[in-house]
């Protein structure tokens, strides 16, 4: 066991062994310990044995487990993804590290066309069980090419299983859940959400794909937030607090399939929903969330709540700061989108002060 693995395995305060440790962590134990259990799994992709391993996520896993399980790999996308799907049809159990989701659409035929659909070609005779990490989100200026989150491109395709997890927990449980998995399933991480820390058990655990969490029970308004939004949704939540509005907080965590059966009942309390997406709205995953809500509610004959949706303007990420802070959605402003559904459109307008802090108790385990 690494260094790294003993310190967080000594750091035990439960007899469940649950510690609080960072979402780069939470994956980097994930990894060690199917790498452990199952020696079909390997691990390789540009820069997982660079020294900072893909944000600690790789690091100290190649002296371990050895460069014929853990490798760096040449920038050829396409070609690399091929051997993934190639190794895991023979028996294998690939995790493939693309460090920045924009640069997937290089190896788009390899996805949509090879790993999605042999298990249905085959007639069920082959099996892809491929993870593909991916890493999405601003931080010091990422800008239009490196900083996109394309996952509604991904859950358009049948065959593919998409997850965002927000938490640490999550991160190490829907990892366990996805290298287990005999399907591919493209792995979204938000570059934010490394240094979050949460409450994860030391155990090996799943966390089921295609179930959402609800992270904050509220009856006012229902706010379903995708990856790294899940942060601002309950920065929100709190500024909600002080004017007397309780949101229902709704991590889908898997975007495909999605949970629906959790997000209607929420709806079905508040009457009201809001989707915040780290993406584009157009054609998006709030775009289908809505649709769907929409499409019960006519075929059931309920009362169709009030919908909205936030997310990215329909222009390329910008690269300064101040750009960012209008572009993304925030506490702030997703508080002030939520305020409107809730007290109606003759409200009189109302918006967290600049000045007001959020100090968040971020969603660190269900324990």
């Amino acid at each position: 066991m690494s260094m790294q693995a003993d310190a967080l395995k000594d750091n035990v305060t439960n007899p469940d062994g649950v510690r609080l440790i960072r979402y780069v962590d939470a994956l980097r134990e994930a990894f060690e310990q199917e790498m452990e259990r199952d020696p079909s799994v390997f691990l390789y992709g540009l820069d997982v044995d660079d020294h900072k391993g893909i944000q600690g996520s790789t690091v100290g896993l190649q002296q371990k487990f050895g460069k014929d399980r853990v490798f760096c790999t040449p920038l050829s996308e396409d070609a690399m993804t091929g051997l993934a799907i190639g190794a895991a049809m023979a028996g294998m159990r690939p995790i493939h590290v693309h460090i920045r989701m924009d640069f997937m659409l290089l190896c788009m035929n390899q996805l949509v066309n090879m790993a999605a659909k042999a298990h249905y070609m085959y007639n069920g005779q082959v099996k892809v069980p491929l993870v593909v990490r991916t890493m999405i989100g601003r931080s010091w200026g990422q800008g239009g090419q490196h900083s996109q989150a394309l996952h509604s491109m991904f859950m358009h395709v049948p065959g593919l299983k998409v997850v965002a997890p927000s938490n640490a927990n999550d991160a190490k449980g829907c990892m366990i859940a996805a290298i287990r998995d005999n399907n591919p399933v493209i792995f979204i991480e938000h570059r934010l959400l490394y240094a979050v820390d949460g409450y994860v058990p030391y155990k090996s655990f799943e966390v089921p794909l295609g179930k959402a969490r609800v992270l904050q029970e509220g009856d006012h308004v229902t706010i379903v937030a995708i990856s790294h939004m899940m942060m601002e949704a309950l920065r929100a939540q709190k500024h909600l607090e002080g004017v007397g509005i309780k949101a229902e907080i709704i991590d889908p965590i898997t975007l495909m399939p999605l949970d629906m059966d959790t997000i209607m009942q929420s709806v079905r309390k508040t009457g009201r929903l809001l989707v915040v997406d780290n993406a584009w709205l157009t054609c998006g995953a709030s775009s289908e969330i809505l649709t769907r809500v929409y499409e019960t509610c006519r075929q059931t004959g309920e009362n169709m709540p009030e919908m909205a949706r936030m997310g990215f303007a329909p222009t390329t990420c910008p690269t300064t700061r101040p750009l960012e802070d209008v572009f993304y959605p925030n506490g702030r402003t997703i508080a002030t989108q939520a305020y409107s559904m809730v007290k109606g459109k003759s409200a009189e307008r109302w918006e967290p002060p600049a000045s007001a802090k959020t100090e968040i108790d971020a969603f660190k385990g269900p324990f």
